[in-house]
């Protein structure tokens, strides 16, 4: 068994236990990823019991030569696309994906992920608008979820700046002045 077919079987494991879904898992130079989720997001105290029972875990049973990093996170709002599992869940939503070199069109696009097959992706482009693009998963180098942070303010209607005092349409103070003497 390789060693990332090993760590995947230690890790697995560990991770049903502690009733989360291993989002992704990298091994790669000489460091653990462990991405995990679940439903409502992952707390800090899921991560750290899990990140507990890894580290035992490697500890006994030594799955890997020399010596490695742990990591332990959840995906985060905007989540790393990489498998076509990732793509299949974010179907809906809004995409950043940065072609690999040399490819024909755009190297970098925004837009909606319409659909997620098994060779290939279908987004429908911010720019040019209503266009939809088709990559193969092998022309992506990265992609990500975009979190939407809400509506943006309409134009002209954004937030109300008081107004320099001395102006001529500045407030009046609904309260009168009060004088105080000086002694």
């Amino acid at each position: 068994m390789s060693t990332p077919e090993r760590v995947r079987a230690l890790v697995e494991p560990l991770v049903a236990d502690l009733h989360l879904e291993l989002y992704d898992l990298e091994y790669t130079g000489g460091v653990v990823r462990v991405t995990v989720d679940q439903p409502g997001g992952v707390g800090m105290d899921a991560i750290a019991s899990l990140t507990r029972a890894l580290s035992r875990a490697f500890d006994e049973q030594d799955p890997i030569d020399g010596h490695f990093t742990l990591e332990v996170s959840s995906p985060g709002l905007e989540r790393p696309l990489r498998t076509p599992a990732h793509f299949a869940g974010a179907v809906g939503t809004r995409i950043n994906v940065k072609a690999i070199p040399h490819l024909d069109g755009a190297r970098r696009f925004t837009g909606t992920l319409e659909q997620a097959g098994d060779n290939a992706i279908t987004v429908l482009l911010d720019e040019p608008a209503g266009e939809t693009r088709v990559i193969g998963y092998d022309e992506i180098e990265r992609a990500r979820t975009v979190f939407e942070w809400g509506p943006a303010p309409k134009p002209g209607k954004g937030p109300k700046q008081p107004k320099a005092a001395g102006s001529p349409k500045a407030p009046k103070s609904p309260v009168p002045e009060e004088k105080v003497d000086a002694p």
